[in-house]
């Protein structure tokens, strides 16, 4: 008798691979899954790299800052300018017409009626020009607010003096003696604001620019640092 035996392995049918339709649902899930958050990966990314319409507004509107206020400070540096030049006889006058503020010497000078009229013709040219306060930078607004404090202080002085003048001769001193103290004040005033406007000239690219009333200390006031002018 023959020896039973199993079927050869030959015989055996050779297992299929499974079919996209055949495989498992989680795995079928998990591949849409990552496509999906490829894709919302890509969009975020485009998102983040291109500007919003906000951002470009606002760099805009910085763009447009940046260059009103250049215009700005041209314009008041030559504001000052024109202002140092035609308020210096009355600042040098009056040094000279009154009594020293800091030691009390007496005036080398003393100021009459007519120079007093013609001053105060200058300063009320003056003080109507720096009315004009246009908004700029924070800094820019400091420096015209500055300029236009010293010329209202040096008006100040001036109408001190009239008043004193106005006075019999031996009740004149008191009245003068203030109204040089408010002179050096102005100066004083005048040259802080005259640094910072130098200051925002640097800044601007445009170099230093040296507007003063003086060209002593007197006071404590500051004076041109002697650097090249627009360097």
């Amino acid at each position: 008798m023959s020896r039973k035996t199993g079927k050869p392995s030959w015989t055996k049918p050779t297992p299929k691979a499974p079919t996209t339709s055949q495989m498992p649902g989680r795995a079928l899930r998990a591949t849409v899954a990552l496509l999906a958050a490829a894709a919302v990966g890509l969009f975020i990314g485009v998102q983040v790299a291109s500007p919003s319409a906000t951002d470009a507004a606002i760099t805009s509107l910085r763009a447009d800052e940046v260059k009103r206020d250049a215009t700005q400070i041209v314009e008041l540096t030559a504001l000052a300018r024109s202002t140092s030049q035609q308020v210096k006889p009355v600042v040098d006058g009056l040094r000279s017409g009154l009594p020293a503020a800091d030691t009390g010497a007496a005036a080398t000078r003393p100021v009459t009626a007519e120079q007093l009229a013609e001053w105060k013709q200058i300063m009320a040219q003056q003080v109507e020009r720096h009315k004009d306060a246009p908004s700029g930078s924070t800094a820019t607004n400091i420096a015209r607010n500055g300029l236009r404090n010293a010329v209202n202080q040096l008006t100040v002085a001036l109408d001190t003096a009239a008043a004193a003048r106005a006075l019999p001769a031996d009740q004149q001193a008191p009245l003068l003696a203030v109204a040089s103290r408010q002179r050096l004040l102005a100066v004083n005033a005048w040259s802080v604001t005259a640094t910072q406007l130098d200051q925002i000239n640097i800044d601007a690219g445009n170099g230093h620019q040296h507007v003063y009333l003086t060209d002593t200390s007197e006071g404590g006031a500051a004076v041109s640092d002697g650097s090249p002018e627009g360097r």
